[in-house]
């Protein structure tokens, strides 16, 4: 069993994966758009061009999501959760959340805790909160 976070985003889940990648070191291995979807899966106009899955690899680890569907409702931005990356080398995890934290907000700064060699906690530019962690060296 493997289990993977799937993301919603705003109409931007290509423009988020391509910067993942980049910061991840990782590769979109899957990109369809609503408009790929059968004639009989009725679609509204504006999500044609939109993301209806989107595939990121990294390693042996995956990350998903799609643009919300406007006929779901609102967009609501993700609040009580957060993709947490585990990493070995603490200057991995430095690399990594500062990428991840360009345009967005740093909510505990990366850093030595009690519990780990390296962590902190930020909310990208897309709203997707991250925790980057480094346990202690064995």
């Amino acid at each position: 069993m493997q289990l993977v976070a799937y993301l919603l985003f705003d109409g931007n889940a290509e423009e988020a994966f391509d910067f993942y990648a980049r910061c991840l070191g990782g590769k979109v291995t899957r990109l369809s758009r609503f408009g790929e979807a059968p004639p009989e899966m009725p679609m509204p106009p504006e999500m044609r061009d939109k993301v209806m899955h989107i595939r990121l690899e990294v390693g042996d680890a995956v990350l998903m999501a799609s643009d919300a569907m406007s006929s779901m409702g609102p967009y609501e931005p993700i609040k009580s959760c957060s993709v947490a990356i585990q990493l070995d080398a603490p200057a991995e995890a430095e690399r990594i959340f500062h990428a991840l934290a360009e345009g967005g907000t740093v909510q505990m700064p990366i850093g030595e805790t009690f519990w780990s060699a390296r962590f902190g906690m930020l909310v990208d530019r897309y709203g997707v909160p991250w925790m980057v962690n480094c346990p202690p060296a064995q």
